[in-house]
Order: C-alpha cells, then sequence, then structure tokens
C-alpha cells in the first residue's frame, strides 16, 4: 500500500475487527481487498471479509469472497478458508464446489455429485443458539450439516429429522462412555420436518419399559425423548463440558415427546404396551 487512504482504510478495517462490527469490517476488508487483490497480505483480507459475511448471515457474500479466499489458501493444510466457503456452498447449493472446498481443507469425501449425504458420525448440535439454545443429537450428513435424531422439547418450535447447517468451531463438549463430542451450533435450518411432535403421558415401570418405548419409535424411523433424559443447563454449563448419556431414562409417570403422523402414535403405543400390560400404559397425546 502506497497511499495514504488505503493504510488509513486497512487501519479503519482492523478497528472494525477487534471491535466486531462487523458490517463495517465486511465493508472496508472487501474495499481494501478489491484495490490489491493479490498483494501478499490480500490472502488474509479476502479471508476477513468472507468471515464477516459468514458473521453476518450474507451468504451470497461469504460464498463470492470465500472462493476469492480458497483460491489463494494452501490446499491439504487445514486452512479455514476452505472450511468457511465449503459451508457457504453449501448453503448456495454449489455442491461442486463444496466438495472441492472440503478436500481443499485437507477431508477426504467420496467421489459423487450433487447433495452430499455420507455418514459422518454423531454430534450434539446447539439449535437455535441465540435463542433457546438446546442440545440435541444429530448425525452429521457431511461436514456441516446434520439431522436431528432427538426429539426437541416442544416449547422450542424444533422437529425430530430437521436437517440443520451448523458451525464448525465447536462451543462446548459432551463427554460420553469416555468418549468426547464438540457441540457445534446451528447457523440456519436447512430443510424442515414433516413429523409434529406430541406429548404423552406414560407410565413405565422399568428403565427397560422406557427404552424398549424409544426403540418401538425409532423401528418405524420416528423419535421418543423421555422428559427424564431431559437436562436443563445455564448458558455457561452448556458451552462447557458435560457429561452426557443420550440413552439415560427414568422410569416411572413422565411425559415423552414423540415425533411421528399422529394417526400412528395410538398404535405404536398400544404395541408397546401389549409387550408388559401390567408395567406400561398410557394416555391420549396432545399435539404440539
Amino acid at each position: 500500500m502506497t497511499r495514504e487512504d488505503d493504510r488509513e482504510l486497512y487501519e479503519r478495517a482492523r478497528q472494525a475487527w477487534e471491535a466486531q462490527d462487523w458490517p463495517v469490517a465486511a465493508e472496508l476488508w472487501e474495499r481494501l481487498v478489491r484495490r490489491y487483490p493479490d498483494i501478499p497480505a490480500a490472502e488474509a483480507w479476502w479471508y476477513n471479509a468472507a468471515l464477516a459475511h459468514k458473521f453476518l448471515r450474507n451468504w451470497a457474500k461469504a460464498y463470492e469472497l470465500g472462493r476469492e479466499a480458497a483460491a489463494r489458501a494452501e490446499r491439504g493444510t487445514e486452512d479455514p478458508a476452505y472450511w468457511n466457503l465449503g459451508i457457504a456452498a453449501t448453503i448456495m447449493g454449489d455442491w461442486a464446489t463444496a466438495r472441492d472446498a472440503w478436500r481443499g481443507y485437507g477431508l477426504t469425501l467420496p467421489d459423487g455429485t450433487g447433495e452430499i449425504v455420507e455418514d459422518f458420525g454423531v454430534a450434539p448440535i446447539r439449535l437455535d443458539p441465540g435463542g433457546r439454545a438446546e442440545v440435541v443429537w444429530a448425525r452429521r450428513l457431511c461436514p456441516t450439516r446434520a439431522k436431528v435424531l432427538s426429539v426437541p422439547t416442544p416449547e422450542s418450535g424444533r422437529r425430530f429429522g430437521e436437517i440443520v447447517v451448523h458451525d464448525g468451531a465447536p462451543n462446548g463438549e459432551r463427554q460420553v462412555d469416555g468418549q468426547t463430542f464438540p457441540v457445534f451450533d446451528e447457523l440456519l435450518l436447512w430443510r424442515e420436518s414433516t413429523l409434529p411432535t406430541s406429548s404423552v403421558r406414560v407410565v413405565a415401570a422399568t428403565v427397560d419399559d422406557v427404552h424398549a418405548l424409544v426403540a418401538a419409535f425409532a423401528e418405524r424411523d420416528y423419535g421418543a425423548e423421555p422428559a427424564s433424559g431431559v437436562r436443563a443447563l445455564c448458558a455457561c454449563c452448556s458451552e462447557g463440558s458435560v457429561a452426557a448419556d443420550p440413552n439415560h431414562a427414568v422410569h416411572g409417570e413422565q411425559w415423552v415427546s414423540v415425533a411421528a403422523p399422529p394417526d400412528e402414535i395410538p398404535g405404536l403405543l398400544d404395541g408397546w404396551r401389549a409387550a408388559a400390560p401390567d408395567r406400561r400404559s398410557w394416555a391420549a397425546p396432545t399435539g404440539a
């Protein structure tokens, strides 16, 4: 940079970045990098501009500027420019660019075209992090999308089977049987679920009875979440390290959130009760 206004522009961009003033930072970094797109320092400026737009949830700009940032990053070195581009390209539906971005980051993906649907294991996802911030378990379909396996609480307004886009930076962790699972924050709802959530009052005399209820719904690719398996945590604890058990349940009378077509719920519950009628019972479900 040789002009005085360029140095001033750089300083203003840096100050806005440090203040997390993302609208101003995004504008100034982009103005600067458009003037000097290929000088050595510009690699970081492209990245900053794209990241600021990611924070703003301006995915079209994050995608546009992210392509420039990734084009100047070294492949196979876990450069975050590729990860951010992978997120933006996924949201924009550019699957070829998303695949290339994940590989540029250093991940291995099977060959293919169109939407990426693989099994990247399970992970806890924080839905609506700026609102109720409910952590659920989900199966990752790609490095940034996951299908919700838990039944969110009825109060959350969210559903079993939703597909969400999540961030790549962990925000807390869950410890399960000695294994650590990073918690990822949801960025947006990618695909809604058609399965409504209903609340059912059940009596289950043993923990095995509770697990049998969950299994009865899971066999049909539906969901059931006993109230005894839900824990309320403050934000500080939720974003820390928490011992968790996805299969935790307590026997007795309790509410169960179920995700299934309403007309199939009575039959599933009757079948569950019939297997041990002396230990199991249920009351009519209420929709949510």
